[in-house]
């Protein structure tokens, strides 16, 4: 990854409502999630929510689609990963102690208390 693009995606993640936006995202795969069911679950209104789900997807890391009436937004698994190999591979040329404090038991614990009630 560029340092440029490397540079976009981590200020896009860079604050408290889109880094909550990726936790809410992430559980939900390629099936996503509609932007008013987003903004509910992260209780933002119609025009911060479009201004997070902007920075994500110009900073290459959510996917928009359209469907009937609803756009659809879920993660750039390859944004994603390519942001983080490029700080684990060539910021931190993968220093095993960094490497070691990437794991995670349970990946999905924080992330479900952002799911909308059904």
């Amino acid at each position: 990854m560029e340092r440029s693009k490397a540079l976009t995606a981590l200020a896009a993640l860079s604050h408290e409502a889109r880094l909550d936006l990726i936790r809410l995202l992430i559980p939900l795969g390629a099936a996503g999630l509609a932007a008013g069911d987003i903004g509910r679950a992260l209780g933002l209104s119609a025009s911060r929510l479009s201004f997070h789900l902007a920075a994500l997807e110009q900073a290459g890391l959510l996917h928009s689609r359209r469907v009937a009436r609803n756009v659809i937004y879920s993660v750039d698994a390859g944004g994603m990963g390519r942001t983080i190999a490029f700080l684990l591979n060539d910021c931190c040329m993968d220093h095993p102690e960094v490497r070691a404090c990437c794991r995670r038991a349970d990946p999905t614990a924080d992330a479900v208390s952002l799911l909308p009630a059904s």
